[in-house]
């Protein structure tokens, strides 16, 4: 792994939120200057490939990424403003292995992206 790789998995690693390819390239240019916007989106397709990241299109038109090693969870996104909450529902994993279960399947993974808008104004 090179230098720069590693730069681009250290800045995946710290990210909290789910950064498209161009935000991942600003992160990563703030530790190496050096570092190119193809080396970045080269890097993400080999870690994508890998299966170390994880690729979500949440409607906005960008692909974002995360660290495929967090913890299960699940997405709602507001579609007024592309933000995005995750969230961890232990009835919701439930009903999801029940639901396989009737229908005659053993779930081995899943995604759950919930789209809505905010029912109050703020």
């Amino acid at each position: 792994m090179t230098d720069q790789r590693r730069v681009v998995a250290r800045v995946i690693g710290d990210a909290e939120d789910h950064p498209d390819v161009e935000e991942l390239y600003a992160r990563a240019a703030r530790v190496d200057p050096k570092i190119s916007l193809a080396t970045v989106y080269r890097t993400v397709k080999l870690f994508e490939e890998a299966g170390i990241l994880e690729k979500h299109e949440f409607g906005d038109g960008r692909a974002r990424y995360e660290d495929a090693e967090r913890d299960h969870h699940d997405h709602l996104i507001d579609v007024n403003t592309g933000q995005v909450i995750e969230f961890v529902d232990p009835e919701i994993e439930a009903l999801q292995e029940k639901i396989a279960a009737r229908l005659g399947y053993r779930l081995i993974g899943h995604r759950l992206e919930l789209l809505g808008v905010p029912s109050r104004k703020t």
